[in-house]
C-alpha cells in the first residue's frame, strides 16, 4: 500500500519487553529510491540514543494505535554497534549493522547499489584536486568508505524542485510502497503560499538531484508540472491517480 513518509514519523516501534522508540526519519539510497534505515530514537531506558533499524526488522504495523512490532529485543539494541546518526554512514558501519543484526546478507554487496547514483558522482578534476591538497591519506580514505548514496529524507524535504525550463516548487513529503519500501513518488508543493497546491513526481522522472545546491531536475516542464493533477496528501494514493499522472505526462506506468 502507498503510504506517505510524514505519516509514520512518530510511530512507535515495540518489542516483547514494551516500547523501544520513535521513529524521527529515514534514510534511502539513492540509486533504488528503497528507505534502507529507520532512524529511531530510543526512551529514557537507554539515555535516548538515536539507533538505524532496518525494515527488514518490521512485523505487521497497527495502523489505528501507530506502532509497529520489530523482531529485535532491548537489550539486542542496546548492546548494537554505536552509529552517530547525524554524521554521514559509511559502509564500514553498515557492514557492522548487518553483521551484528539478523537481516540477511548487506544491501551494500549489491553492485547496483554502488554505482554512481542520481545524485551523481564527485566530478573527477574536482576529486583529484582534493586528492591533491591532502595532507595525507584521510581526505581520500573517507571519500572511498563514506556511502554517499544514503539521503536522509529529512534533509531532502525542502530542496527546490527544476524542471527544464525553471524553477517550480519544492519538496514537502514523500509517497512510498509500504510493502517494498520503495520511495514512488515527491509529493511538490508548488505556486505561491496563497495559491499553493501540492502534486506528485515520479522519482523515475528525475534526471539529478544537487547536493550542494539542494535542487532536484526533473524531465518535465514548468507548465507540466503546473498543471498535473493535483494531490490531495490526506487522502492514500490510488491506481485510479496514478494512472491519470502517467497518462497526463505521457509516460509508460510503473513496471
Amino acid at each position: 500500500m502507498n503510504k506517505n513518509i510524514k505519516v509514520l514519523v512518530g510511530f512507535s516501534l515495540k518489542e516483547a519487553d514494551g516500547e523501544i522508540g520513535k521513529i524521527e526519519d529515514f534514510y534511502f539510497d539513492d540509486i533504488s529510491w528503497k528507505i534502507r534505515y529507520l532512524v529511531v530514537k530510543t526512551g529514557n531506558w537507554f539515555t535516548g540514543r538515536k539507533v538505524l533499524i532496518s525494515p527488514k526488522s518490521l512485523q505487521k504495523p497497527d495502523w489505528e494505535n501507530e506502532e509497529f512490532s520489530v523482531n529485535l529485543t532491548k537489550e539486542q539494541i542496546k548492546n548494537s554497534p554505536n552509529i552517530d546518526t547525524d554524521k554521514p554512514v559509511s559502509r564500514q558501519q553498515e557492514e557492522q549493522l548487518y553483521s551484528y543484526y539478523p537481516w540477511g546478507t548487506y544491501w551494500g554487496s549489491d553492485p547496483h547499489e554502488h554505482g554512481a547514483g542520481i545524485f551523481g558522482a564527485m566530478p573527477s578534476k574536482l576529486y583529484n584536486s582534493k586528492v591533491e591538497d591532502a595532507t595525507s591519506g584521510n581526505a581520500v580514505a573517507e571519500q572511498e568508505n563514506n556511502d554517499h548514496h544514503l539521503r536522509s529524507t529529512e534533509n531532502v524535504t525542502g530542496y527546490k524542485i527544476h524542471a527544464t525550463d525553471g524553477e517550480i516548487g519544492k519538496v514537502v513529503d514523500y509517497i512510498f510502497d509500504d510493502s517494498t519500501w520503495e520511495i514512488k513518488y515527491l509529493v511538490i508543493e508548488s505556486g505561491t503560499w496563497l495559491d499553493s497546491r501540492k502534486v506528485l513526481l515520479a522519482t523515475q522522472w528525475i534526471r539529478e538531484v544537487n547536493w550542494d545546491n539542494s535542487a532536484v531536475i526533473v524531465g518535465v516542464s514548468l507548465a507540466e508540472v503546473k498543471n498535473s493533477p493535483e494531490f490531495d496528501i490526506d487522502q492514500v494514493l490510488n491506481e485510479s491517480y496514478e494512472r491519470s499522472l502517467y497518462d497526463y505526462y505521457g509516460k509508460p506506468g510503473r513496471s
